[in-house]
């Protein structure tokens, strides 16, 4: 899978831009704040349909303009045109000229492993950015897995409304509650199942990948969870227990939107006990298992980001990573100093200077 070209109509800070990408490497070299950044970020819009700055999405729209619209082709068993449209109105999505209804239709098409300078907090940051990490993953493999969690948080915020009114309205009848909760623990427990099934294929990788960059075994991705090894009737209990408490704090407090993914080294967790150089290498190993699963697991060649890791690692732990990038893997580069970039990736590569707002396009020689 390899982006062939990208076109940008009021993104970010471009007004037009048009790039053709070289198949194997890309480096994107250009001071903080002239767009580099902008480049990679608007590759992932155009996949996952949303930034991975985590902003609100009309920041991507050129200030004084109404509309941002991506373009681009990706080659992968064949050439598809890929096309976003965002806009006061909405998003809308095309492939091949043709509109797509359902944005959970459009995903799971373009297939990006991402690595940021963002990530590498991953191990020390909260639950919700690493649920966050686990969703971006599973919407990827499966957009079944993204229908069900949308599903999910729509009944959670109407449980939670409704705990809100009893709160108010203590006489009220409590049978919508049971069937919110009846309906939230079936789509629950699918949800469990989709992101054990994803720990467990992601555990047939990352401790040897450890293993090849630290010489250490024992790393464990855990995952827990309010539904681990319960049953629906199980379950049913655990919100009746806690129904009072659910009333009085107008929020549910048990489910999987509560959930955590535990980094553990040799039974201790590394947010507590490891080192900043174990917990970086940890996440090595978490995006390169990533990029397993999509190899071995389902056949299929990933598009890797690596978005201005080499002002955060040193040269050991870059290398690490570049020892599991192979010239099959179209990979993009973003940097602000191409002398920190390795040559394994400089040689064969295409270069686009930034400055000045201005693009210009080199190869290495």
């Amino acid at each position: 899978m390899k982006f062939i070209n990208i076109k940008l109509t009021n993104f970010r800070n471009y007004k037009k831009l048009n790039l053709s990408f070289n198949p194997t490497k890309n480096i994107i070299i250009g001071e903080n704040g002239e767009g580099k950044t902008n480049i990679v970020e608007a590759l992932y819009v155009l996949a996952l349909s949303k930034s991975f700055r985590g902003s609100k999405e009309d920041v991507i729209i050129l200030n004084g303009e109404d509309s941002t619209c991506i373009e681009g082709t990706v080659k992968d068993n064949y050439k598809d045109k890929y096309k976003l449209v965002l806009s006061k109105e909405g998003k809308k999505v095309f492939i091949n000229d043709t509109k797509i209804d359902k944005i959970s239709d459009y995903l799971s098409k373009i297939n990006i492993v991402l690595f940021t300078s963002e990530d590498l907090k991953l191990i020390k940051d909260t639950p919700n950015t690493r649920r966050r990490l686990i969703n971006i993953e599973l919407s990827q493999y499966s957009n079944e897995y993204l229908k069900l969690l949308f599903n999910y948080n729509k009944v959670l915020k109407q449980r939670n409304a409704f705990l809100k009114m009893l709160y108010f309205n203590g006489n009220a009848s409590r049978n919508y509650l049971d069937i919110l909760t009846d309906q939230l623990i079936e789509i629950g427990l699918k949800l469990y199942n989709y992101r054990q099934d994803f720990v467990n294929n992601i555990s047939n990788y990352i401790e040897n990948n450890y293993y090849k960059i630290a010489k250490k075994h024992g790393l464990v991705l855990s995952y827990k969870s309010d539904y681990k090894n319960k049953s629906k009737e199980d379950l049913l209990n655990m919100y009746k227990k806690n129904i009072d408490k659910d009333i009085t704090q107008g929020k549910t407090n048990l489910g999987i939107h509560h959930d955590d993914f535990i980094f553990e080294l040799n039974g201790n967790n590394l947010k507590d006990y490891g080192s900043e150089g174990e917990q970086k290498n940890a996440i090595i190993s978490l995006k390169m298992a990533e990029i397993d699963i999509f190899k071995n697991d389902l056949n299929i060649m990933p598009i890797l980001i690596l978005d201005d890791l080499f002002s955060e690692l040193d040269k050991k732990k870059i290398n690490n990573i570049l020892d599991f990038i192979s010239d099959d893997i179209q990979t993009f580069v973003t940097t602000t100093d191409l002398t920190k970039v390795d040559k394994r990736l400089k040689v064969g590569s295409k270069i686009f200077k930034i400055k000045n707002g201005s693009i210009k396009e080199v190869n290495y020689e």
